[in-house]
Parts: C-alpha cells; structure tokens; sequence
C-alpha cells in the first residue's frame, strides 16, 4: 500500500520542481462538509491525510504511485472519531493519520467499511493505535521508526541546555527590559561538561543523544534499558581511548541495574523510553526525590512517562531542579502551575519538526 512509502527514509528534494508539479494536481473541495485539498483527482486508490504535512517528498510519493490524496483542511487542531468517520466516507483505501487520533476498533470498523487495506502513523511511537483492532479487520498498521531519530535527539539536547543554562528565564529577562548591565551572579547556570548524563531508554534516538552529549561535552554516561546496549558502550570506550591519547581525562559508560541508580548519579537525565503499561508515570514523587536537587529532567518520548501533577510540586518546591518537555501528560493541556514554573522549558511536541526530515 502506498501510504507505507511514507516510513521511507529520504534525501533532500528540490521543493521548488515538486511544489510546481504537485500544484498542477491540486484541487479543492469538501467531503461532507469538511474541507479537503485533492492530489492527483483521477488515482484509482483514494488516501485520506488527516492533517496537511510539512514539506513535499510525500505529496510526490503517493501521487506517484497512483494515489488519489486527499488533504483535510478543517482548522480543527485535533480530529474527533465523527469528524475523521467522516472523512473516510464509504471508500477509502489508506490513510495516514496522526499519533493525536484514536484508532481503535471505532475507526478501523470505518475503513474496513470503506475498503481499506492499511493505515499509516505519522509517528514513531504506535500507542494511539490498537494494533489488534487493525489486525481483526485484515488491516496493515504502519508507522515511521528511525526517520527521527537525530531531530528527536537534537531537540533532547536543545532542551539540556537550554534548562541548564537558564536560556529561555535570561530570554524573559531582556525581552522585559530588566537587563541593566553583566553581573556575576546573573542567570547562572549548569556547567555540564565532564558531569553524568543519564538515559533511560537506550534504543536508537537514546543512543543518539547519549552520543551528543558524550562526544560533545565529554560527560560521562550511565543507562537503564531492559538490553544491554553494547554497540553504544563499545562506541563510549573507543572515544574514551581517542580522548586520553590526547591528554584528557577518560569516559566512562555503565549499564545500571535499576532507573533509581540512574537517577541517583546523573546530572542530567533524558527519557528516551516507549509508553505502555510499564511506563506510565515512571518519573512519579518517589523518583524524582532521588533525584540530584540541581539535576536537569528531560522528556522528549511521551508525556505519561512523567507524573505532571507530581512533577509541578517538586518543580516549585525545588527551584534550582531543571526541566525541559516537549511532550505532556494531557496533551495539548498542561497540569496546573506548570506554565508559572520558570525552572522549566516547555515546548509543543516540536521534536519532529526539521526541514531536512520533512522535504
């Protein structure tokens, strides 16, 4: 099925040459009152995009193969179960929906009605899909895996530093007009070179990081995952080799036996696990009073993973803790007292987003 051809991996495209040809194909219109763009009126399997993506590559793809696209327009942020029933309407072959909808038994009893054969999350994570649900009705679940890995680890680091170094407090600071010359003591922050990084998760976006954070800024690593990562260690000694031939200090990198350890040592500590059952609520109360009173949290996986309610106390009762989220518990909602916290960094699930990711 077409829609699959969006988990491949792509190379920078020429936007202008496909934004023209893709222009050619497009067209407006409504289905059942919701506005759709068309791709490609005259393909013979029709695909529904349940919100309009960033950059072209796919656009090109699927009319490629033959597709019918179609686009939905509503300005409605995220899509309820009746709108997207809707728009799949009594004939539709795939579609590629968003990590923010619910498919479930619900919406594949819908595209089974309507002829579908595959749906497809644009998303590496899977836990807004039953997958069994899907597997009843003969339908094929796609997702992206391995396609985010460096934006999702990238913006893992931007948000390290940004709460460690107090960036966007100091940016609140100037815009206000408060900044009256240098200081000493102004905004100071964490020095995180030769300190312990911790990850929990070391799949391949926590590898990607720890690598950052490792080769970047020299800091020690320590991990939880069920596996041992021995790629990833081997890696960390073979640099921490390179280092000491030039003089500097070794790295080190451990495998800890528990997330309590981990969160115990590091200085800095990046969620990089999936959601599921086991994970729900893993950074809750007790957790978060093992960690370091200046330690840094950041979650770049999914919002449940934190106890929000949780986190907000220990945020407030703890000024000099740090946190960076690009994911929440309530999504797109925050927990009471979050937004007041100025010892965190919040951002709207902006991982993902990076132009060369979405040509």
């Amino acid at each position: 099925m077409a829609s699959f051809l969006l988990s491949r991996s792509v190379s920078r495209c020429n936007r202008s040459i496909l934004m023209s040809t893709i222009r050619a194909y497009s067209s407006m219109s409504t289905v059942d009152g919701i506005p759709v763009e068309i791709l490609n009126p005259s393909g013979t399997q029709r695909v529904l995009v349940t919100k309009n993506l960033p950059g072209t590559r796919w656009r090109d793809i699927l009319t490629s193969a033959g597709c019918r696209v179609e686009i939905c327009q509503s300005k409605q942020t995220i899509l309820d179960n009746a709108t997207i029933k809707k728009l799949i309407g009594s004939k539709c072959d795939g579609v590629v929906g968003q990590l923010t909808e619910d498919w479930g038994g619900e919406l594949f009893e819908a595209l089974k009605d309507a002829g579908g054969k595959a749906y497809s999350n644009y998303a590496v994570g899977y836990n807004n899909v039953v997958v069994p649900e899907a597997t009843k009705r003969s339908i094929a679940v796609g997702n992206t895996p391995g396609v985010l890995t460096e934006t999702t680890a990238e913006l893992a680091a931007s948000l390290t530093f940004a709460a460690a170094r107090r960036v966007v407090e100091a940016d609140v600071f100037m815009r206000a007009e408060k900044y009256k010359g240098w200081l000493p003591d102004l905004f100071v922050g964490q020095l995180l070179q030769n300190k312990t990084v911790g990850i929990i998760g070391a799949g391949r976006i926590g590898t990607a990081y720890a690598r950052m954070m490792v080769e970047g800024h020299k800091m020690n690593l320590v991990y939880y995952d069920p596996y041992p990562n021995q790629w990833l260690e081997d890696y960390v000694a073979d640099y921490s080799k390179l280092v000491e031939s030039r003089g500097e200090a070794p790295i080190t990198v451990r495998r800890l036996e528990t997330v309590e350890d981990v969160l115990k040592e590091s200085d800095v500590v990046s969620l990089h696990c999936n959601l599921d059952e086991n994970t729900k609520h893993l950074i809750n109360k007790e957790r978060l009073d093992l960690m370091k009173s200046d330690a840094v949290l950041i979650n770049a996986a999914r919002g449940p993973v934190i106890d929000e309610v949780a986190l907000v106390d220990h945020l407030q009762s703890n000024p000099e803790f740090r946190v960076g989220l690009d994911v929440f518990e309530d999504e797109p909602l925050m927990k009471p007292g979050l937004k007041e916290c100025p010892n965190a960094v919040i951002v709207p699930h902006i991982a993902r987003y990076a132009l060369d990711i979405a040509c």
